[in-house]
């Protein structure tokens, strides 16, 4: 276990250096001068000098790069005139246009985001696993068929169009739930799970078709292997031989899907966090695309790559402990 935790460690490293080597060479050594597009109009070329020196671009390309990786690392500090902004260790870059260190601004919206995927990740395992599992139990029937029905239509509806309806039905209509904002956990988990719930049923929509999908095909899959038969041959109870044998192969497919899902969520859940007005992660990079923050991009899809790459190795960990025929290697 130690060893395959340190070969996914230098590979997570690996990995996530390729990430921000290309990410810098897209965002910063583009034909465009990002000091030319964090002044903004109406700078002059004693402003843009100054825009310049502060963040770096004054510097030959590999410094810039040195500079970048150390403030990952060790922190770094940014000039402003007179004065110096310090930003800590990991640094992934300074917003100037809202003069904060752009983990600070991660620090602050990501518990926001972290909220709304595990709320809407227990959602859809609950509602998908549980439809999948009685189509799949219940092949061609009427259930069956109504669950297909269900799913192709889960995937069919825009997150936008659902989020809509619930806040139209919900808040304006029955008047059952408040305008969703967010009330952290730790203040009033009673509010916090009210203000979150609409979003959470509209992101869990889609999410819900795909896991009842991927549980009904696994469930008909592993049904039909010769272990259940055998099973079946010895006068073993359905119940029990769905519960022991048939569940866990069928959910097997479900443990990298449900770990990659949480981790994109987290940080790409941007038309729900807008619908929603939520402050997380996606509404951060909605706003820096918007006013050409270029640090905030690269530090959102940085975290977005380590996200990924840390639910990869969960994703393996768990395969191992659901079905001990996998070897971590």
């Amino acid at each position: 276990m130690i060893g395959y935790l340190a070969r996914r460690l230098g590979g997570a490293v690996l990995v996530l250096f390729g990430l921000s080597l290309l990410l810098y060479g897209l965002f910063y050594l583009a034909p465009s001068d990002p000091a030319v597009l964090t002044c903004g109009k109406g700078c002059t070329p004693e402003r843009l000098a100054e825009v310049r020196h502060a963040m770096g671009v004054d510097d030959p390309v590999f410094t810039q790069y040195r500079h970048f990786l150390e403030g990952i690392v060790a922190g770094r500090d940014y000039p402003a005139g007179p004065n110096t902004r310090h930003c800590p260790a990991p640094c992934l870059g300074y917003s100037f246009e809202t003069d904060q260190p752009v983990t600070a601004l991660l620090a602050d919206r990501l518990p926001v985001s972290a909220s709304l995927a595990f709320g809407a990740e227990v959602l859809s395992l609950v509602a998908g696993i549980g439809a999948g599992l009685l189509a799949g139990l219940r092949r061609y029937r009427w259930l069956d068929r109504v669950v297909n029905g269900l799913v192709l239509a889960g995937y069919a509806v825009p997150v936008f169009l659902v989020g809509l309806l619930l806040l139209l039905l919900f808040c304006v209509q029955l008047q059952w739930l408040p305008f969703p904002t967010y009330v952290p956990l730790t203040t009033d988990p009673l509010a916090w799970a009210q203000n979150l719930l609409l979003p959470w049923v509209a992101l869990a929509v889609i999410q819900t078709a795909a896991y009842a999908r991927l549980t009904r095909a696994g469930i008909q899959e592993t049904l039909a292997e010769d272990h259940i038969r055998t099973a079946r041959a010895y006068g073993l109870p359905e119940s029990r031989i769905v519960r022991r044998r048939a569940l866990r192969g069928a959910l097997l497919p479900l443990v990298t899907l449900t770990a990659i899902d949480l981790a994109a969520i987290m940080t790409s859940a941007v038309l729900t966090e807008t619908m929603f007005g939520l402050p997380g992660v996606g509404q951060l990079l909605v706003g820096a695309v918007n006013q050409i923050d270029l640090p905030v991009v690269v530090g959102v899809t940085l975290l977005t790559g380590l996200l990924i790459v840390i639910a990869n190795a969960v994703a393996d960990l768990l395969y191992a402990a659901v079905d001990p025929r996998v070897e971590l290697r």
